[in-house]
């Protein structure tokens, strides 16, 4: 008998002992969920998430006598917006800058094409810069369309010593939205 009353008092002393030491066991507070719940007042229509902007072929010569070439719209559609959430939206570009243009894009590292820079303006032809907040756009109940104009200028230096290069370009933009 007295063996199995050790054997109950051992075990009991394990268990206390494994009751009674921090840190073993239970963790007070160590896993937390932090988010933000939003309401958005519209939907991106299936395929905008990814907007492709064909800048199409540019001759150089125009580049050196215009300097740019026209803005080529673009648009963003909204789906089931509803108002009553929010009854505007503000559209920011980012993405990296040319260093000779600051606020229009610079090209992608495997781009042929050099000494140009992308830029984007408002239908009204007024410069959109990157990371600048757009002007607010109304927003009605249902479908809208959000229009924008992507142009290509040429680098002042590229310019003025006519060293543009001719090729395949690509860049990169992401865009947000705010319904403030």
């Amino acid at each position: 008998m007295q063996a199995n009353g050790f054997q109950v008092g051992r075990l009991f002393f394990l268990l206390a002992g494994f009751l009674l030491t921090p840190g073993q066991g239970q963790a007070a507070d160590n896993l937390i969920f932090k988010g933000n719940l939003v309401a958005e007042a519209c939907t991106l229509r299936p395929g905008d998430e990814a907007l492709a902007v064909e800048m199409g072929e540019v001759s150089s010569r125009d580049l050196y006598t215009n300097t740019r070439t026209v803005g080529r719209l673009f648009e963003i559609h909204l789906e089931d917006c509803d108002s009553s959430t929010a009854d505007s939206v503000t559209t920011t570009f980012s993405g990296v800058e040319n260093i000779e243009l600051p606020g229009l894009l610079a090209l992608d590292g495997g781009s042929v094409a050099k000494g140009i820079a992308i830029g984007l303006e408002t239908p009204a032809d007024q410069p959109l810069p990157l990371n600048v907040v757009s002007d607010e756009q109304a927003l009605s109940d249902g479908h809208n369309v959000i229009a924008f104009k992507a142009y290509i200028r040429g680098e002042p230096q590229a310019l003025a010593d006519q060293s543009i290069s001719a090729g395949v370009f690509s860049a990169i933009s992401t865009f947000t939205l705010d319904y403030p």
